[in-house]
């Protein structure tokens, strides 16, 4: 069966995809340094996040750290798909003014997609209320 919708056009591209929006993203290696000098930290089963609150801007900013010791291109590349999906999914844009640095552990590749999603809504709550600590 064709992936066609009824207009001719394919249904499954038809649709506006949901992104990671690049306002969203730590992009420059002096924020990512920023924050492991300054920021505070957050071990989990299958990542740890630094994390830095900024004074100005809006939303959250998240940068993603995997290093080549992680395994091939494409398991790296697969654990920054995972990564990138579970935080869309969760919707954690609105966790406040901050920039996270996320690095991922080996064990990730194997982890159950579910359970990861639960472990970055945790680990998302508590930068939150660390926030509120603050």
């Amino acid at each position: 069966m064709s992936g066609l919708a009824a207009n001719g056009t394919n249904s499954s591209w038809s649709q506006k995809r949901a992104v990671f929006p690049r306002s969203a993203r730590l992009l420059r290696h002096s924020d990512f340094e920023r924050v492991y000098k300054l920021g505070r930290r957050h071990f989990t089963a299958h990542m740890t996040l630094f994390y830095l609150s900024r004074e100005s801007g809006k939303g959250l900013r998240v940068g993603f750290t995997v290093g080549r010791n992680l395994g091939s291109a494409v398991e790296r590349n697969s654990m920054k798909r995972r990564l990138r999906e579970a935080l869309r999914l969760q919707a954690v844009f609105d966790a406040g003014r901050f920039d996270v640095v996320i690095n991922p552990k080996k064990s990730l590749l194997n982890a159950d997609f579910a359970e990861f999603r639960n472990e970055v809504s945790r680990a998302f709550e508590i930068i939150r209320n660390s926030a509120a600590k603050l």
